[in-house]
């Protein structure tokens, strides 16, 4: 038996454009996949209620609360994934966050689902933080953090 030409052709789907988000709702997106990774690894999380603070959860591990601020990124830009640890302060403008604002800022490299754990000591005062979780780099000097929950396991149980 023969097979018909139509059985043949695959079947279209209609020219579509990539979707392209914007930069708020890649965010949205990103923070639930962090409720999602960080309850999934036994930490508990809150989201503080609206977004007047410099963090976006209160993560707690042991008897420890944690400030954590997420950036994400999504995009390579000059052979890396690229944030900025910076907000922005009424009177002041853009500001690098520091050990006032924030305990941890968590880095998600979407494509990748890489997370950065940070603790905010290791990158202030820097005003931009590259990623190269794809690829051997001389200057990838945030690496050992990369998927560094334990950062918080350690010092919770370090305090009194």
């Amino acid at each position: 038996m023969k097979r018909s030409a139509v059985a043949k052709t695959p079947a279209r789907l209609p020219n579509r454009k990539p979707i392209r988000r914007n930069t708020k709702r890649t965010g949205e997106l990103s923070e639930a996949a962090f409720l999602l990774k960080a309850e999934t690894l036994g930490f508990h999380v809150a989201k503080p209620w609206g977004d007047s603070e410099p963090y976006d959860f209160i993560l707690r591990a042991g008897a420890r609360l944690w400030r954590v601020q997420l950036k994400c990124t999504g995009e390579i830009d000059a052979g890396c994934y690229c944030v900025q640890p910076i907000h922005f302060v009424y009177g002041k403008g853009k500001v690098v966050y520091t050990a006032e604002d924030i305990d941890v800022l968590v880095a998600h490299v979407i494509p990748l689902d890489a997370w950065y754990v940070l603790p905010v000591e290791a990158f202030v005062p820097s005003r931009g933080l590259r990623f190269y979780p794809d690829r051997a780099c001389k200057r990838a000097r945030w690496e050992k953090y990369r998927e560094a929950w334990h950062l918080f396991d350690a010092r919770s149980r370090a305090l009194p």
